[in-house]
């Protein structure tokens, strides 16, 4: 039995999306649980996965078996003192805090649970935290998206997605997208929200809520895929990698785990300042046989890493 455990708190977290893809993977070899570590779970997501609430008092608790803990942790709980002793104690770690990584590997000598085995998503997390850990990029289904055989008829369109959070978005990104607009191209921005008081309404700009459309019906309706963030860093950044499953030719700043994947000017590009954005943004506009040609090689690195084999040999880790 393998037990995953993460927050469930947004239907549109790459935690909860990660746990949920894993949760499907594993599924095919062994009995998979979910189990909810906050009171705030998602009343969607409850609605759609069989996700629990442990309840030691109702014995609604994991058995025993493998504990994966997926973007959540257990410190300052009891529950885990009152549940069988786990096999083993996996920790997926998809953030930037070490001080989370020393409260959930160092467990209560009470506790009597095995040390923690550390999961790492990328190689940037792994570099930048200096710890040891294996490192599988988050699973995605990369069957879900579909390269696009022909451009819609329409304005070439940059836009993005993510959630509606002010940190997803970089300060300076506002210039750029009215100095976009001003030279015609449209630009299209779910999660942009925190962007509706900043940016001034125009016919080719559109900003949609968190979630508004599946990442595989919104993703196709681009020209170019644009990602940089302001204070939250991306330690992997899976919906680069869905852009890159569509076949969109990707343009991210440098500083993130989807930097590892992304080889400047081959199957995606990669800049530091907003003018080397703005430079490479006008060379897509300009050059259709460009986007074309990185947008393919974008899909072919995705199905490297998300190959049959390539899942097969990070689900093994799990059920060994």
């Amino acid at each position: 039995m393998i037990h995953l455990f993460n927050g469930f708190q947004n239907p549109f977290g790459g935690s909860e999306l990660e746990a949920l893809e894993l949760y499907r993977l594993l599924s095919a070899d062994s009995q998979v649980r979910l189990w909810t570590t906050s009171s705030r779970v998602s009343d969607e997501l409850t609605r759609h996965f069989p996700i629990r609430r442990i309840s030691p008092p109702t014995r609604n608790v994991p058995d025993g078996g493998t504990y994966v803990f997926l973007g959540a942790h257990w410190r300052n709980k009891v529950w885990p003192y009152l549940i069988p002793r786990p096999r083993r104690l996996i920790y997926v770690f998809n953030t930037f805090h070490p001080k989370v990584i020393a409260l959930t590997t160092r467990m209560p000598r009470m506790l009597g649970w095995p040390d923690a085995e550390l999961v790492l998503i990328s190689d940037f997390q792994r570099r930048m935290l200096r710890v040891d850990g294996v490192v599988h990029p988050s699973p995605i289904d990369i069957d879900r998206f579909t390269p696009r055989l022909t451009r819609p008829i329409g304005p070439f369109t940059v836009g993005r997605l993510s959630r509606d959070t002010p940190d997803k978005h970089h300060a300076d990104d506002v210039a750029l997208y009215e100095a976009l607009l001003a030279d015609g191209v449209a630009v299209r921005i779910q999660g942009g929200m925190p962007l509706k008081d900043r940016l001034s309404p125009h016919p080719q700009l559109e900003l949609l809520a968190q979630g508004q459309s599946a990442a595989e019906q919104f993703l196709p309706t681009l020209d170019v895929f644009y990602y940089r963030t302001g204070s939250h860093v991306e330690t992997f950044g899976r919906v680069v990698f869905e852009a890159m499953a569509c076949g969109l030719p990707v343009v991210c700043h440098s500083h993130g785990g989807y930097a590892d994947h992304i080889r400047h000017g081959e199957n995606g590009f990669l800049f530091e300042t907003t003018q080397e954005a703005a430079l490479i943004l006008a060379e897509l506009k300009a050059d259709p046989a460009l986007r074309a040609t990185v947008g393919h090689k974008a899909r072919q690195t995705v199905e490297q890493l998300f190959s049959s084999q390539a899942l097969r040999q990070r689900l093994d880790f799990y059920l060994r």
